[in-house]
Protein backbone atom coordinates (compact mmCIF):
# COMPACT_ATOMS: atom_id res chain seq x y z
CA UNK A 1 0.00 0.00 0.00
CA UNK A 2 3.13 2.03 0.91
CA UNK A 3 4.47 1.75 -2.53
CA UNK A 4 1.22 2.73 -4.31
CA UNK A 5 0.77 6.24 -2.48
CA UNK A 6 4.39 7.46 -2.89
CA UNK A 7 3.83 7.32 -6.71
CA UNK A 8 0.41 9.37 -6.12
CA UNK A 9 2.06 12.13 -4.21
CA UNK A 10 4.89 12.80 -6.53
CA UNK A 11 2.49 13.26 -9.58
CA UNK A 12 0.15 15.23 -7.98
CA UNK A 13 3.22 17.20 -6.70
CA UNK A 14 4.82 17.34 -9.90
CA UNK A 15 1.04 18.51 -11.36
CA UNK A 16 0.34 21.58 -8.92
CA UNK A 17 3.68 23.64 -10.21
CA UNK A 18 1.61 24.70 -13.04
CA UNK A 19 -0.20 26.52 -10.70
CA UNK A 20 2.45 28.46 -8.69
CA UNK A 21 3.36 29.95 -11.80
CA UNK A 22 0.13 31.40 -12.67
CA UNK A 23 0.14 32.70 -9.70
CA UNK A 24 3.58 34.15 -10.22
CA UNK A 25 2.80 35.65 -13.27
CA UNK A 26 -0.42 37.50 -12.18
CA UNK A 27 1.44 38.82 -9.19
CA UNK A 28 4.43 40.19 -11.59
CA UNK A 29 2.56 41.24 -15.09
CA UNK A 30 0.48 43.83 -13.48
CA UNK A 31 4.24 45.29 -12.10
CA UNK A 32 6.01 44.61 -15.09
CA UNK A 33 3.44 46.27 -17.18
CA UNK A 34 3.22 49.57 -14.93
CA UNK A 35 7.34 49.49 -15.14
CA UNK A 36 6.68 49.33 -19.01
CA UNK A 37 3.99 52.05 -19.03
CA UNK A 38 6.11 54.33 -16.75
CA UNK A 39 9.30 54.46 -19.48
CA UNK A 40 7.23 55.01 -22.19
CA UNK A 41 5.79 58.49 -20.44
CA UNK A 42 8.76 59.41 -18.90
CA UNK A 43 10.52 58.73 -22.52
CA UNK A 44 7.64 60.64 -23.86
CA UNK A 45 8.02 63.43 -21.41
CA UNK A 46 12.10 63.81 -22.29
CA UNK A 47 11.26 63.83 -25.80
CA UNK A 48 9.39 66.95 -25.31
CA UNK A 49 11.74 68.62 -22.78
CA UNK A 50 14.38 67.83 -25.93
CA UNK A 51 12.21 69.77 -28.31
CA UNK A 52 11.55 72.22 -26.75
CA UNK A 53 14.99 73.19 -25.56
CA UNK A 54 15.93 73.24 -29.38
CA UNK A 55 13.25 75.48 -30.07
CA UNK A 56 14.61 77.97 -27.35
CA UNK A 57 18.17 77.24 -28.31
CA UNK A 58 16.87 78.21 -32.34
CA UNK A 59 14.91 81.00 -31.14
CA UNK A 60 17.40 82.63 -29.15
CA UNK A 61 20.29 82.13 -32.10
CA UNK A 62 17.85 83.97 -34.86
CA UNK A 63 17.16 86.97 -32.31
CA UNK A 64 20.80 87.61 -31.72
CA UNK A 65 21.90 87.80 -35.45
CA UNK A 66 22.40 91.13 -36.67
CA UNK A 67 20.13 92.15 -39.29
CA UNK A 68 20.65 95.65 -40.29
CA UNK A 69 24.32 97.56 -40.04
CA UNK A 70 22.45 100.94 -40.55
CA UNK A 71 19.27 100.20 -38.45
CA UNK A 72 18.90 102.24 -35.11
CA UNK A 73 18.95 99.61 -31.94
CA UNK A 74 15.41 99.62 -31.08
CA UNK A 75 14.19 98.50 -34.52
CA UNK A 76 16.70 96.22 -34.88
CA UNK A 77 16.19 94.40 -31.31
CA UNK A 78 12.03 94.20 -32.18
CA UNK A 79 13.15 92.37 -35.26
CA UNK A 80 15.36 90.25 -33.51
CA UNK A 81 12.44 89.07 -31.16
CA UNK A 82 10.45 88.88 -34.38
CA UNK A 83 12.62 86.50 -35.50
CA UNK A 84 13.31 84.56 -31.97
CA UNK A 85 9.27 83.99 -31.91
CA UNK A 86 8.95 82.43 -35.28
CA UNK A 87 11.89 80.25 -34.65
CA UNK A 88 10.31 79.49 -31.83
CA UNK A 89 7.28 78.63 -33.61
CA UNK A 90 8.57 76.60 -37.11
CA UNK A 91 10.68 74.56 -34.19
CA UNK A 92 8.03 73.50 -32.55
CA UNK A 93 5.67 72.66 -35.43
CA UNK A 94 8.71 70.28 -37.15
CA UNK A 95 8.56 68.51 -33.99
CA UNK A 96 4.71 68.31 -33.94
CA UNK A 97 4.29 70.29 -31.33
CA UNK A 98 1.99 73.05 -30.98
CA UNK A 99 3.08 76.61 -29.95
CA UNK A 100 0.00 78.02 -28.79
CA UNK A 101 -0.03 75.94 -25.73
CA UNK A 102 3.38 77.44 -24.88
CA UNK A 103 2.89 79.73 -21.76
CA UNK A 104 5.01 82.34 -19.80
CA UNK A 105 7.84 80.53 -17.67
CA UNK A 106 6.11 80.90 -13.79
CA UNK A 107 7.76 82.89 -12.37
CA UNK A 108 8.79 84.94 -14.88
CA UNK A 109 12.95 85.71 -15.71
CA UNK A 110 14.06 88.65 -13.95
CA UNK A 111 17.13 89.80 -16.20
CA UNK A 112 18.45 93.26 -16.40
CA UNK A 113 18.73 95.02 -19.65
CA UNK A 114 22.23 95.85 -21.20
CA UNK A 115 23.90 98.78 -19.39
CA UNK A 116 22.44 97.79 -16.36
CA UNK A 117 18.57 99.21 -16.62
CA UNK A 118 15.79 98.01 -15.29
CA UNK A 119 14.29 94.15 -15.56
CA UNK A 120 12.89 93.68 -18.62
CA UNK A 121 8.77 91.78 -18.41
CA UNK A 122 8.48 88.85 -21.06
CA UNK A 123 5.45 90.96 -21.74
CA UNK A 124 7.48 93.86 -23.41
CA UNK A 125 8.30 91.59 -26.11
CA UNK A 126 4.67 91.50 -27.14
CA UNK A 127 4.50 87.36 -28.05
CA UNK A 128 1.73 85.72 -26.22
CA UNK A 129 3.39 82.63 -25.38
CA UNK A 130 7.18 83.11 -25.61
CA UNK A 131 9.42 84.89 -23.09
CA UNK A 132 11.87 86.91 -25.03
CA UNK A 133 13.48 89.47 -23.24
CA UNK A 134 16.31 91.38 -25.39
CA UNK A 135 19.00 92.69 -24.81
CA UNK A 136 19.83 91.60 -21.65
CA UNK A 137 22.81 92.18 -19.71
CA UNK A 138 24.82 88.71 -19.49
CA UNK A 139 28.64 87.93 -17.91
CA UNK A 140 30.91 86.74 -20.70
CA UNK A 141 32.16 83.45 -19.97
CA UNK A 142 35.81 84.05 -20.79
CA UNK A 143 36.61 87.17 -18.49
CA UNK A 144 33.83 87.14 -16.16
CA UNK A 145 32.86 90.69 -16.92
CA UNK A 146 29.60 91.60 -16.93
CA UNK A 147 29.77 93.73 -20.56
CA UNK A 148 27.73 91.92 -23.02
CA UNK A 149 24.47 92.05 -24.16
CA UNK A 150 22.25 88.68 -24.81
CA UNK A 151 18.55 87.68 -25.97
CA UNK A 152 16.81 85.07 -23.80
CA UNK A 153 14.04 82.85 -25.11
CA UNK A 154 12.33 80.79 -22.49
CA UNK A 155 8.94 79.43 -22.03
CA UNK A 156 7.03 75.79 -20.55
CA UNK A 157 4.76 73.09 -22.16
CA UNK A 158 2.49 71.04 -20.68
CA UNK A 159 2.80 67.13 -20.71
CA UNK A 160 0.10 64.87 -18.96
CA UNK A 161 1.16 61.66 -17.93
CA UNK A 162 -1.29 58.70 -17.91
CA UNK A 163 0.04 55.91 -15.08
CA UNK A 164 -2.83 54.56 -13.98
CA UNK A 165 -3.16 53.37 -9.95
CA UNK A 166 -0.34 56.14 -9.31
CA UNK A 167 -0.63 59.53 -8.35
CA UNK A 168 1.05 60.71 -11.97
CA UNK A 169 -2.60 59.42 -13.59
CA UNK A 170 -3.48 62.51 -15.85
CA UNK A 171 -1.31 65.32 -13.95
CA UNK A 172 -0.28 67.75 -16.25
CA UNK A 173 3.47 69.14 -15.48
CA UNK A 174 5.22 71.74 -17.35
CA UNK A 175 8.14 71.13 -19.06
CA UNK A 176 10.17 74.36 -18.94
CA UNK A 177 12.72 75.72 -21.72
CA UNK A 178 15.40 78.40 -21.38
CA UNK A 179 18.11 79.82 -23.88
CA UNK A 180 20.00 82.39 -23.87
CA UNK A 181 22.59 84.19 -26.48
CA UNK A 182 25.11 86.48 -26.82
CA UNK A 183 24.13 89.17 -29.09
CA UNK A 184 26.27 89.46 -32.59
CA UNK A 185 27.59 92.82 -34.05
CA UNK A 186 28.30 93.47 -37.21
Amino acid sequence: MRASIHPLLRRLLHETKGGGEIAEAAAVLPLMFMILLGIFWFGQAFSIYGAITRAAQLGSLAGAMPYCATCSGTSTIAQGETNAASAVTAALQASRLDPNKAQYPNPQPSLNTCGGGPAISCAASGNAHFCIQSPIQMTDPATGASGVCGISVSFRYPFQFWLPFTSLNKQQVWILASSRVRLEHQ
